[in-house]
């Protein structure tokens, strides 16, 4: 039998759940999910003194709320792959991209399913984009936005998800006025206290307003319904906020996320803690589908490695919280990080990317906006201007000291344990879950069983050769020189990544790189090779532009135009090829081509609509941008 067959078998086995759950009455609970997109938790419950949320804080008031919980990655896609899958975005490539379509083994069952085979009706209403080919209409009962628990059969157990996204990033495109006002709001360091600063923090708080009235009307119809009494309620929002440098980015503003389970005094035993408490322990949410599983009494899918959140031993026992970030909309990108709840380590494995490259979606808010205008105009503070500057290799931020993040005590001699401790846990991490990060998307190798054969993916010298690659040590190079002669492609890939990470020191290996840049099977190894040496010789640039043209391959195209913008103006001799990402069909491409071309032309403002506005629809409010 081969080596895919025995894993699909095991993988295929259950892990039989707890018992802890089996009290009561002997029925199974209804699993009420309110999802709200984009959020961090300013709300009352949480301490937050501007928040107007009666209703979630009465959740909060009957049940436990986490106060250190976190999504997988700090946006919705690979967020909700893991949601449900119970797998870690990384572990199956190309999900942990954002706007992905990773292929889930056909032996994985996602949580509906599960529930399902125990005889719940489950319905979702209505996200469905789960970043792989899992097919919704299959899995769920109901799906739409109509979907809901009335479809169900007589004494049928129901499991019911609501979308809410009155809290989206677009809905702070243009002002939602109410009883917080700008002045009223505080702006944390890392930002310019701008108009547009604080207009787009009053409206979040307004929106999350009327996202708390948007929950009271369905626990209404809950209650309308004589269901209350034997219904589980989960309050959460997707992955963190909208602020800039909050969503898409693993600051704790990225991933820290609301979490409330309230249980009727009939369930109120599947709870941790009694009624009203707070749960400090971190948790992720890798852990929420075996959570319903449990609370469903089926049996947990091996392939899921959480474990219930509602487990009272889990409540106690010290954790960890990992979150990553690749590519975001047109930027390629690779972070990993962990938390204790106390510490936040964050490895930023493309360290010669900045923060701040622009996005067009992003751009759309006030935010980003007034943040570029003001760096332009050279009025940022040191902890502002970083964002648009280059990462270090290593961050490490005392969340209860720090909360805004602006100190890295990376090179803190009084802290390195804490960074070696965290590291170290990272490193373990993704080993573990076989972390297909170091792949450049679109590469052979991506994917659950691809990425586990060590002849095309030998993760384990990848990650010795990836941390040699970012932190950009001198001592480093001639390991860096010699992967560039390895015959496996992402092992080359990697030692010319570190070269482009020391540019200044890559000059010794031009020949090599020339040659990688003329003829490497590769097309990523050409991407990376060709930028090292334009970055020195404008001669380099037309390779560029004709790898940013590949009529085939969207991803090297995205990296060649990503190589481009860091050329600046450098990149003129590639008007055409950009030009021609603009025209494209390929949203990704338009807008990094459309960026691009107005910033070369000078006509480039931080209000110039990269975005197409006509791609927004009718009803979504429109930025005051202007060309």
């Amino acid at each position: 039998m081969d080596r895919r067959a025995v894993l699909v078998g095991s993988l295929s086995a259950a892990v039989t759940p707890a018992a802890a759950f089996a009290k009561g009455d002997g029925k199974r609970p209804n699993i009420l999910w309110l999802v709200s997109e984009d959020n961090n938790p300013w709300l009352g419950a949480y301490g937050d003194k501007l928040a107007r949320t009666p209703t979630i804080d009465r959740l909060a008031a009957a049940g436990n709320l986490y106060s250190n919980a976190f999504s997988v990655a700090p946006v919705c896609a690979p967020s909700r792959f893991a949601l449900l899958t119970g797998i870690y975005p990384e572990s199956c490539a190309p999900a942990l991209h954002m706007r992905a379509r990773a292929r889930l083994p056909q032996a994985f069952r996602t949580y509906p399913e599960v529930l399902r085979d125990v005889g719940y009706h489950c319905s979702n209403n209505a996200k469905t984009d789960y970043n792989c080919d899992v097919d919704p209409q299959r899995i769920w009962n109901a799906v739409g936005p109509d979907a809901d628990w009335r479809s169900r059969p007589a004494d049928a157990p129901f499991m019911a998800v609501f979308n809410y996204g009155k809290t989206h990033e677009s809905q702070t495109f243009a002002p939602t006025r109410g009883r917080v006002a700008p002045e009223d709001v505080r702006i944390p360091g890392y930002l310019p206290d701008t108009p547009g600063m604080r207009s787009m923090a009053a409206s979040y708080h307004n929106l999350i307003e009327q996202m708390d009235g948007e929950i009271a009307q369905r626990l209404a119809l809950l209650e309308a319904d004589g269901l209350t009494n034997d219904t589980i309620v989960f309050y959460y929002s997707d992955n963190g906020g909208v602020m800039p440098r909050s969503k898409r980015y693993c600051y704790d503003e990225g991933l820290r996320c609301a979490l409330i389970v309230m249980a009727p005094p009939k369930w109120a035993h599947v709870l941790p803690r009694p009624a009203g408490s707070r749960i400090e322990r971190p948790v992720s949410f890798i852990d929420m589908a075996p959570t319903v599983i449990a609370l469903g009494h089926a049996q947990q899918p091996a392939h899921m490695t959480g474990r219930s959140l509602l487990a009272r031993e889990a409540a106690d026992s010290p954790a960890l919280a990992f979150g990553a970030r690749n590519r975001m909309d047109s930027n390629p990108d690779f972070v990993r990080t962990v938390t204790d709840g106390r510490w936040r380590y964050i490895r930023n494995y493309m360290p010669h990317r900045p923060w701040g490259l622009h996005s067009a979606y992003e751009w759309l808010t006030p935010g980003y906006r007034d943040w570029e205008r003001a760096h332009l105009a050279g009025t940022l503070t040191p902890e502002q201007a970083r964002f648009f500057g280059r990462k270090p290799f290593q961050e490490l931020y005392d969340l209860r000291m720090d909360p805004d993040q602006l100190r890295n005590l990376a090179d803190d001699a009084a802290h390195a344990s804490t960074l070696d401790t965290l590291s170290k846990a990272l490193d373990r991490h993704m080993l573990a879950i076989n972390d297909n990060g170091f792949l450049p998307e679109g590469a052979p190798g991506e994917g659950w069983f691809e990425s586990r054969d060590r002849a095309v993916y030998p993760l384990p010298r990848l990650m010795a050769l990836g941390r040699e690659a970012a932190r950009g040590a001198e001592h480093d190079l001639p390991a860096l020189a010699a992967a560039l002669e390895d015959e496996n492609p992402v092992v080359r890939y990697w030692g010319a990544t570190g070269l482009l990470v020391q540019q200044t020191r890559a000059a010794t290996y031009r020949t090599k790189l020339e040659t990688l840049a003329d003829h490497d099977p590769s097309a990523h190894v050409r991407v990376v090779a060709a930028e090292v040496l334009a970055r020195d010789n404008a001669a380099w640039v037309p390779r560029l532009a004709a790898l940013a043209d590949a009529p085939t391959e969207r991803w090297v195209r995205v990296a060649a135009l990503t190589a481009l913008e860091m050329l600046g103006e450098r990149a003129q001799p590639a008007l055409p090829a950009i030009d021609r990402a603009a025209a494209s069909d390929d949203e990704y491409l338009v807008n990094k081509g459309r960026y691009l071309a107005a910033k070369l032309r000078g006509r480039y403002t931080p209000d110039y609509p990269v975005f197409p506005l006509e791609k927004l629809g009718p009803d979504a409010p429109r930025p005051g941008v202007s060309a």
